[in-house]
């Protein structure tokens, strides 16, 4: 049955990545001009995957200051329905 594993753990094709390498340092704290606002739809947009969650930290690169900031105006964008919930409603609107 070990064996079973191995095989079948050696034949997955690795490599194939669904998020972007995250940049070194957090955006906001780099551009301080850059604010924060739930109804700025393109931006809450990189903060979302396409399944309609919240991208954490590792993928997106905000610091955790910024990273609670951004998650919380993507909640705030949900409960006034200019982001969607669900990711079904992304290809919509693109």
């Amino acid at each position: 049955m070990s064996d079973e594993r191995r095989t079948s753990e050696g034949t997955q094709t690795g490599g194939e990545r669904r998020f972007f390498a995250k940049p070194k340092n957090c955006q906001f704290c780099a551009d301080k001009t850059l604010t924060i606002d739930y109804k700025k739809v393109d931006l809450m947009r990189r903060y979302i995957t396409e399944d309609g969650k919240i991208r954490p930290r590792r993928q997106t690169g905000a610091c955790a200051k910024h990273q609670r900031v951004v998650a919380a105006a993507v909640k705030q964008a949900r409960q006034i329905a200019l982001v969607p919930f669900t990711g079904k409603h992304w290809e919509d609107g693109r």
